[in-house]
């Protein structure tokens, strides 16, 4: 255990998340996403884990110690419904309430269509699953940085 943070942030995850930089991009998963598969193609290789816990209660963990590029832009993207885009399921409004918290104010995702989600997690720095069992519990994250003051 270490001191200030959060534990369901093991050591793999820890490493992905400080190894990033600014404009990497890292999926957070539900069950049902071809984690495995499309982790290959990504510069860690492999897919990391935080099993056991909803995609709600990861983001909390990751935005804990990751900082959003929401100043320049919608910094986190979510997996649209088919045949209707613009719904917002429940584990996806957790996790606004979450980025909101993070963030100190509303900063919206945007919508990706459910096949161009999977081509954009191909290019991400890491996929990180979670134990999240509802449908389009997907997200994307883009890193931005920290201020030298916020150091």
């Amino acid at each position: 255990m270490l001191k200030n943070i959060d534990p369901a942030l093991n050591a793999d995850v820890l490493h992905a998340l400080r190894a990033m930089g600014h404009g990497d991009t890292l999926v957070v998963t539900d069950t049902n996403f071809p984690s495995d598969s499309v982790a290959q193609s990504t510069n860690v290789g492999q897919v990391l884990r935080m099993e056991n816990i909803s995609a709600a209660r990861a983001m909390k963990a990751i935005l804990s110690v990751f900082p959003l590029d929401t100043p320049l832009q919608p910094s986190v993207g979510r997996m649209e419904v088919m045949g209707a885009p613009d719904q917002i399921e429940p584990v996806q409004a957790e996790v606004q309430a979450e980025i909101d918290a993070a963030e100190g104010k509303s900063a919206p995702m945007y919508g990706i269509e459910r096949f161009a989600f999977y081509e954009q997690a191909k290019d991400a720095y890491c996929v990180i699953t979670t134990g999240e069992t509802r449908f389009y519990g997907c997200f994307i994250l883009t890193k931005g940085v920290i201020a030298p003051s916020q150091a």
